[in-house]
């Protein structure tokens, strides 16, 4: 309910007072205005471990709405994912993975059955992220290797730095995104299959040449000098996003745990977050 349906509204006519509670007139407006929102995201998040997801999970959480509100759609966000189930999934046209991805079988089965039925879904950086001898093991074969494609953690570049990034094929995602354009910091992934081999993957940006050498170390297989990686991609069986971006640089060096970097305060990468949310959201399998 809006917080102006509570208020009463006093006017004079010819010596009568007239009274009547706004909720009549501005719940009628509020009402008009739900209705005519487009879709519905929800997005799931575990905001624990790393710094720099929680920041981007915190950002995420504070930009998603006011974003919706700009653009006529519904954000929820959830750390309860007991959520993943059919009857909470029917309300949202939209899923995000915004740190971290479902650990039970009953949950993959319900995201799996989702995906296959049409939901749209965007995944963001570390709900990816597969490594054997870790605590996020490769052990779901049909989102790695059959939905994202890219199987297994290869490496990352560190420390979180902009990479130039460029447009590998024209897609509702990348409309009106520039051939090239400088990101936010990131610390960027490389993986275990090769994307440009898969036919049902469509890379949509890439990191251009003119990012090399990309990362500062210290550690030399933290800088990388050359190679192809991509980092946003589609899956043409679904309608999916995985989108490599989702690190804030963080203070890590001094304790301090401060957030030196924020991933939605690059406006050409927010625009294709915006793109892909209405390309999921309004279109039909």
């Amino acid at each position: 309910m809006s917080i102006f349906s509570q208020k009463t509204c006093l006017f004079t006519t010819k010596g009568i007072l007239i009274i009547f509670f706004s909720g009549c007139v501005l719940g009628g407006y509020s009402q008009s205005k739900k209705s005519k929102s487009k879709f519905k995201v929800i997005a799931f998040y575990t905001a624990k471990n790393d710094q720099a997801h929680i920041s981007f999970v915190h950002e995420a959480n504070k930009w998603f709405p006011k974003l919706a509100e700009e653009n006529h759609f519904e954000y929820d966000s959830t750390n309860n994912w007991d959520n993943l189930n059919a009857k909470f999934l029917a309300k949202y046209q939209v899923v995000l993975f915004l740190d971290t991805r479902p650990e039970t079988p009953s949950q993959r089965e319900t995201f799996q059955k989702y995906m296959e039925n049409g939901g749209g879904f965007i995944g963001f950086h570390f709900s990816a992220f597969a490594l054997n001898d870790s605590d996020y093991p490769q052990n779901w074969n049909w989102y790695h290797n059959a939905f994202l494609g890219s199987g297994e953690y290869g490496s990352n570049t560190w420390r979180p730095t902009s990479a130039v990034l460029r447009v590998e094929n024209q897609h509702p995602v990348t409309k009106n995104i520039p051939k090239t354009f400088s990101s936010a910091p990131n610390e960027w992934y490389r993986w275990s299959n090769d994307l440009t081999k898969n036919p049902d993957i469509k890379i949509l940006l890439a990191i251009d040449e003119s990012s090399f050498p990309l990362g500062t170390g210290p550690k030399a297989h933290e800088i990388w000098y050359s190679g192809y990686y991509p980092v946003v991609w589609t899956n043409k069986n679904y309608k999916m996003l995985y989108v490599n971006m989702g690190h804030n640089d963080i203070d890590y060096e001094h304790g301090t745990n401060k957030t030196l970097s924020y991933t939605f305060e690059n406006k050409v990468q927010s625009q294709l977050i915006l793109n892909a949310l209405l390309w999921l959201g309004n279109s039909k399998k």
